[in-house]
């Protein structure tokens, strides 16, 4: 399989395999204007299978949406061919609009137009927890 380098835009490398495509429809990639190429479970040296990401143009990506789902993944800004830039990852403090609170009295699930806002409560385990009623967010299998 062939895919061809990109001049400019972004590779997402090194998520975790099977994660590509949940990045996929989080970050609204079916949206972007350029081309998206989505690479599963390929072989790694590093992680023995690996997805990866490319996008071909200017799109803007949510970086805490990729924090949240793989903070192990890399992130490469590319300008006329090259690397121009690798933005570290990072577990997000604070997530909004990614999760929706599970608890049926949370204002978030009375008031729609409110954007659902999760804080980081253990970095440990990764778990996010409600900032209106502090009900622990489901984490993303």
């Amino acid at each position: 399989m062939t895919v061809d380098s990109i001049r400019e835009g972004m590779v997402i490398d090194h998520i975790a395999a099977g994660k590509a495509m949940e990045l996929y429809r989080l970050l609204g990639l079916a949206e972007a204007p350029c081309p998206v190429a989505v690479i599963q479970r390929v072989q790694s040296r590093r992680m023995g299978r690996k997805d990866i990401i490319k996008i071909d143009g200017d799109f803007p990506v949510d970086i805490d949406v990729l924090g949240y789902v793989d903070p192990d993944a890399t992130v490469n800004i590319i300008r006329d061919g090259r690397v121009a830039e690798k933005k570290p990852l990072a577990l997000p403090e604070k997530l909004c609009g990614v999760l929706l609170c599970r608890n049926p009295r949370c204002i978030t699930s009375t008031e729609r137009a409110l954007p659902s806002v999760f804080r980081l409560s253990d970095p440990v385990s990764r778990s996010y927890r409600c900032l209106y009623c502090e009900a622990e967010a489901e984490r993303i299998k």
